[in-house]
């Protein structure tokens, strides 16, 4: 598996693999979300990391880099949008990329990484503990906003 930063050429697969992350559908390709995608590009605190088997982006997910007033003024991080399509699952994909954002944030001084999950699947939560994270010492609350 060759693992990365994504690149601007990447959108549309990294979109494609998207569609397996809620049954979303594929968005339109138009100013706006162009506009969005160099914008991420250029923010060198938002890393999406992307794994490819055979040239075919299979896994993805997204370190951000979060300035901090506390904990010796180091920042902290936060992986959101963990996936890899159906047809890869069970290979070790995912923990290869959680492990890649986590040399990121090794070398940008974080103090922790944060990562939530809106899965109650055991299994799913198993798998994140497996890779290091727990579900104990702390409790999200989310306000979803419209």
């Amino acid at each position: 598996m060759e693992i990365r930063e994504v690149k601007k050429a990447d959108l549309v697969p990294l979109l494609e693999l998207y569609t397996h992350l809620h049954n979303d559908i594929m968005p339109t390709l138009d100013e706006a979300l162009l506009s969005l995608w160099d914008k991420i590009l250029k923010d060198e605190k938002h890393h999406i990391i992307v794994g490819f088997v055979d040239g075919e982006l299979v896994s993805s997910c997204v370190l951000t880099i979060i300035p901090n007033l506390s904990h010796n003024q180091r920042p902290y991080a936060l992986i959101e949008n963990v996936i890899t399509h159906k047809n890869y699952r069970k290979r070790g994909y995912a923990t290869r990329l959680l492990n890649y954002a986590k040399e990121i944030a090794v070398s940008n001084n974080c103090y922790k990484i944060m990562l939530l999950t809106g899965s109650k699947e055991e299994s799913t939560l198993r798998f994140y503990e497996k890779a290091g994270y727990n579900r104990n010492d702390k409790t999200a609350f989310i306000q979803w906003l419209d």
